[in-house]
């Protein structure tokens, strides 16, 4: 306690830690002990702590610096040992009187003891009796103290840690199932069972609460090493071991939980239920025989049964969510056919029925739940037809009146919805509530589709007359008619999403199709007529459009088309009877005129917007009707009068995003067609707003309407040039803009260059124009183009990186700097890894393009802290993909080996902080980069050595930068540091880059890397370098493991060299790899 006066003056900051309002005064105290955190030797004073201070917060204080230093994973066994002794034997003497965060803390303390010393030795394992010693005592204390104990024991041993590799993870968690899981769960239930016996004494609401968390706690265990996804409720099958079938084959197991969810404790019965849900699901298999599986379905039933007789417990949000996955549960885990063998079925069955009805007159409360419900009875219809026997199902019965209900409550929804938070308007909560229905409404489906239709109709008819009225009239009234047309539209659409033929014929099915999709369709001109046409800014219009696009897509993936016309021609002929639609090319021309006209009415309509473009995206995107939009008058007119004037939405800013998947799309249907004369025709309103552009004065170019005007233009170029995908269509592009438009790139970048709104459209052009995707970049062997386009990047970069470094720093450094930065690396990283440009020709002919370019951007890189790199993730992702490009090129390399020392190194150390990152991507760059740096090294530093050819420049300098670093190199202390690398090269070399290496090793062997096999090929060039480093780093690894392994490790690096030879051959690479695998998990395995 050397830092602090006494113990009473930590008590008080301890208390201003966790309890004080002002922040400055808590960072004063968390900074002041962190120490007890991060040094071990603060462990003993921990100790001391828990030993002698009178306050709840010094002991937390104490406990949760000991649970840090114990993650860390870098104390002895002892040590380890000793603390967990310790503190067991505190909670046994102590552990009553403790605040109960404290006791908390401490036992999740032991727990994380326990884990990470699982495997290294038996000791560690003895938690188990231990925690049941607490059990046998008779104070209901202790008793809770050992559930508990046990209880946070199942959850650190399930919860992977991230200081743990997760193999590692994985064999303890396999470990302690085996062992010890099963005692836990039978514990957990005698525990149940005493609590519910014992009658004599007031039961705590924690004691009653612990067991049957333990048990959930339990059942929620990771059986076969793939954890259950909490986010999802969907969580599959349980898959208990064998050695679990007697206990669940015993009636008592799942009485006790019904038996619990009486309790009248929310808590209690939730956690009951979540028990009850976990044992519905469990594997099939485990049960051998069919009386034995029948007989424990049948007591499931039974309790829900009770349930749903009684509605005990059910007016608890928490209890009615949970039984509505317990209902969902038994189609999933069971067959028709087996509820059907239950005695009780039918009562069941109806109870069920009757529970669904009234869910969904309950919508609002239970809008969450009823997807459960609604699945059941979805999985029930699809089995139907598998079921074998006379036994009714009574589904017949059942379902319509279901699907009739549900259809009812979304209708009935629509007045008690407010904007602030309607259904319509989440894209997820849809999906979740339609996608059970169309397996419901076809089981039925006359007389769904006519239920469907009597309420269509009317609505219809209300709806049409509005549109004639030279007013809305009521617009509350007219909002509520669009909301329950919406919401049937999104019905129809569900329903035509998935063709099933379940109880009537493929025939019979498409002309119901045609009837619920006539409606539809006949909606698409009302929509735009008359009084309609002026409420476009009207929310309940947004939605019945966002649902007639949806209805389009569904319709139009199952009907329109070549193949899907020839086998759907009962539906045409019916709707060529209502509406006159003969084929699908007739009614694609309806579809491409409503994507006409959202896009022309929809200005500021964002959403509405995105949702039109998806369906003209998907349609354009399809071969057969790609080639039937360009038949269409609709889409010719689209593609002829493609300007601001005609789309307003082009010149709303909300909506400049969509600009570019807008010229995405238009660009994929011009390059549909051969011929540079229609090309140059529909360029024709971009030509003219260049031609504007570059008539305007340098001063013009800072007023908005000229810079919205060229970032309009630019990503325009964007959504163009990302449809261009051959060498031919990229032609097309290229020779519009080369050379007579670049001047204006330029001009734009040097007066704009302080102006990210600007600089970001144009840059991110430039990225996907010099992107060499599906070799769309591929020149005449005779043409100059691909260097002539590498000068104009050249240009641009050096305008604007010369200028942006200049600029200070503003508040929003990413936004007003960082951004353009990265952007423009990217711009330079796809050029330089193109393949279009012979980078040779540059220095042969004196051409400064270049090393203009490279300088720059390296001086770009070097302005950005380090810390700034690793902290924005495009940022990172840019800067290590341009040092991957740096470093694989013999001539770009040269610019990063011609720094000075001190900078080249500050590169070499960005890459290794890159590999400790956990993003897989940006480590793998590092490594290639590294790869590269030490091939370059052993191909070329080792000829000065073996006197060969004369050293490269680039050579000379790498190794001038290894003489000029003496904290790396401190053997080296001549002022002639060229002499010594001449003269006695591998005395220096000895700890070139053996921090990297060490790196490298330490995420091979402690870490789950994804990326494996790229993190050993700079593993094998850094052991070429230089043998004794590698040989002093294998020293430091061994001795940094207990001594009783140090010999079967040593073992393991003996393989890893074998059969690997003195070079960097692709097959010598590939085999170093396979036996760097092998490696790693020798040296893992334990």
């Amino acid at each position: 306690m050397s830092s602090m006066e006494s113990l009473a003056q930590l008590e008080v900051l301890c208390e201003k830690l966790y309890n004080s309002r002002d922040s400055a005064e808590r960072a004063h105290a968390e900074s002041t002990l962190k120490c007890f955190s991060e040094n071990s030797d603060y462990i003993s004073q921990c100790q001391y702590i828990l030993d002698n201070a009178s306050t709840p917060y010094a002991l937390m204080l104490a406990s949760t610096s000991l649970l840090k230093q114990v993650s860390d994973r870098s104390l002895s066994l002892q040590l380890r040992l000793d603390i967990r002794n310790y503190v067991m034997n505190y909670l046994a003497a102590r552990g009553p009187k403790l605040q109960n965060f404290v006791t908390v803390s401490l036992i999740q303390l032991v727990c994380r003891i326990t884990k990470f010393g699982w495997l290294d030795d038996d000791r560690f394992r003895e938690i188990f009796k231990e925690a049941t010693d607490f059990l046998a005592l008779a104070s209901q204390d202790h008793y809770l103290i050992g559930l508990r104990i046990l209880n946070f024991l199942v959850m650190e041993m399930n919860q992977a840690n991230s200081a743990m590799p997760l193999s590692l993870h994985r064999k303890i968690a396999t470990s302690f199932k085996d062992q010890f899981l099963l005692q836990i769960f039978q514990i957990s239930l005698t525990s149940l069972h005493q609590l519910k016996s014992e009658g004599n004494f007031p039961v705590a609401d924690d004691l009653r609460r612990v067991p049957i968390s333990l048990a959930l706690r339990c059942l929620s265990f990771d059986f076969v090493g793939s954890p259950v996804d909490e986010s999802s409720e969907e969580f599959g099958t349980v898959q208990l071991p064998a050695s679990w079938r007697p206990l669940l084959q015993d009636p008592s197991t799942v009485q006790i939980f019904f038996d619990y969810y009486k309790v009248n404790d929310t808590t209690v019965s939730k956690e009951a239920l979540e028990c009850l849900v976990r044992l519905a699901s469990v594997r099939r298999s485990l049960f051998v025989e069919d009386p034995a599986r029948s007989q424990f379905l049948s007591h499931l039933m039974s309790g829900t049964r009770e349930i749903l007789q009684t509605g005990q417990g059910l007016a608890d949000h928490g209890n009615y969510h949970e039984f509505c996955r317990l209902l969902g549960r038994f189609k999933v885990n069971y067959q028709l056919s087996e509820l059907l063998s239950v005695e009780f079925y039918g009562e069941w069955i109806g109870l069920v029925a009757e529970f669904t009805t009234k869910s969904l007159l309950s919508w609002q409360w239970a809008s969450n739940s009823v997807y459960y419900l609604l699945s059941l009875w979805s999985r029930l219809v699809t089995s139907l037809p598998y079921l074998k026997g006379d036994t009714p199902s009574l589904l017949d019965e059942t379902v319509p009146k279901i699907t009739e209900g549900f259809i009812t409550s979304r209708i009935n929804s629509v007045q008690a919805s407010s904007d602030l938070d309607n259904p319509l308007d989440s894209a997820e909560g849809l999906q979740d509530q339609l996608e059970s229905l169309p397996y419901l409404c076809r089981f039925k489906y006359e007389s769904c589709s006519l239920f469907i239709i009597n309420i269509m109709e009317p609505l219809l008819q209300a709806y049409t007359a509005r549109s004639r009225l030279p007013a809305p009239g009521d617009v509350a009234e007219l909002s509520v008619i669009e909301g329950q047309i919406a919401w049937m539209v999104h019905i129809i659409a569900a329903i035509l999403k998935i063709r099933q033929t379940v109880g009537c014929s493929q025939d019979s099915q498409e002309l119901f199709d045609a009837e619920l999709a006539a409606r539809v369709l006949q909606l698409i001109n009302i929509t735009d007529t008359g009084v309609h046409a002026q409420r476009y800014q009207e929310l309940s219009k947004q939605r019945l459009d966002r649902a007639i696009l949806i209805f389009v897509q569904n319709f139009r993936r199952s009907y329109v088309g070549d193949q899907a016309m020839h086998a759907s021609k009962q539906l045409y002929a019916r709707l060529s009877e209502l509406l006159g639609l003969t084929d699908h090319l007739v009614l694609l021309n309806v579809i491409v005129g409503k994507i006409a006209t959202n896009l022309k009415c929809y200005a500021e309509c964002e959403d509405v917007i995105d949702h039109t473009l998806a369906l003209f995206q998907d349609l354009a995107s399809g071969y057969m009707t790609g080639k039937l939009l360009l038949k269409l008058e609709s889409t010719k007119f689209i593609m002829a009068n493609h300007s601001r004037e005609n789309f307003p939405f082009l010149d709303e800013y909300r909506c400049v995003r969509s600009r570019t998947n807008f010229y995405y799309i238009l660009g994929s249907l011009v390059f549909m067609e051969d011929g540079p004369i229609k090309f140059r025709t529909f360029m024709e309103p971009l030509l003219q707003i260049a031609v504007n552009l570059e008539a305007s004065a340098d001063a013009a170019f800072r007023t908005d309407a000229v810079k919205y005007a060229f970032t309009g233009l630019m990503r325009d170029l964007r959504g163009i040039a990302m449809a261009t995908n051959s060498r031919r269509t990229y032609g097309l592009l290229f020779d519009w803009l080369y050379p007579s438009r670049m001047p204006l790139l330029l001009r734009a970048i040097s007066l704009l260059t302080d102006e990210p709104e600007v600089t970001t459209p144009l840059f991110k052009f430039m990225s996907e124009f010099v992107l060499n995707k599906a070799q769309r970049l591929t020149f005449d062997s005779s043409s100059p183009n691909g260097i002539l386009l590498f000068r104009e990047i050249s240009k641009l970069i050096v305008a604007y990186g010369s200028r942006i470094l200049l600029l200070p720093n503003g508040t929003d450094i990413y936004a007003r700097k960082y951004k353009g930065i990265w952007i423009s690396l990217t711009v330079l990283s796809r050029a330089l890894c193109g393949n279009y440009v012979n980078f040779g020709v540059f220095e042969l002919y004196g051409d400064r393009a270049l090393a203009d370019a490279l300088d720059i951007s390296l001086k770009m890189t070097l302005s950005i802290p380090l810390s700034d790199i690793l902290t924005f993730k495009k940022l990172s992702k840019a800067y290590y993909g341009y040092m991957e490009v740096m470093f694989n090129n013999h001539i770009t390399i040269s610019s990063v080996l011609i720094l000075d020392t001190s900078t080249f190194v500050h590169i070499v150390s960005t890459l290794e902080s890159g590999l400790k990152g956990l993003d897989t991507g940006i480590s793998t760059q590092c490594a290639s980069a590294i790869d590269s740096l030490a091939a370059f090294y052993f191909n070329n530093i080792t000829n000065i050595t073996a006197g060969d050819n004369p050293p490269s420049p680039a050579a000379l300098n790498l190794a001038r930068h290894i003489g000029e670093f003496p904290s790396l190199f401190p053997q080296v202390c001549d002022a002639n540091l060229l002499h010594h690398i001449l003269k006695g090269y591998y005395v220096i070399i000895t700890l070139f880059l053996q921090q990297i290496l060490k790196t490298l090793f330490e995420i091979i062997i402690f870490e789950d890397a994804g990326n494996q096999w790229s993190l050993s090929r700079p593993i094998l060039s850094l052991i070429m370098i230089s043998e004794q480093m590698f040989s002093d780093l294998r020293a430091q690894i061994l001795a940094s493991q207990a001594v009783e392994q140090q010999q079967r490790l040593s073992q393991c690096f003996d393989k890893l060299m074998t059969d690997v030879t003195r070079s960097l051959e692709p097959k010598n690479r590939d085999r170093f790899t396979q036996n760097l695998t092998t490696f790693r998990h020798d040296f893992r395995a334990k």
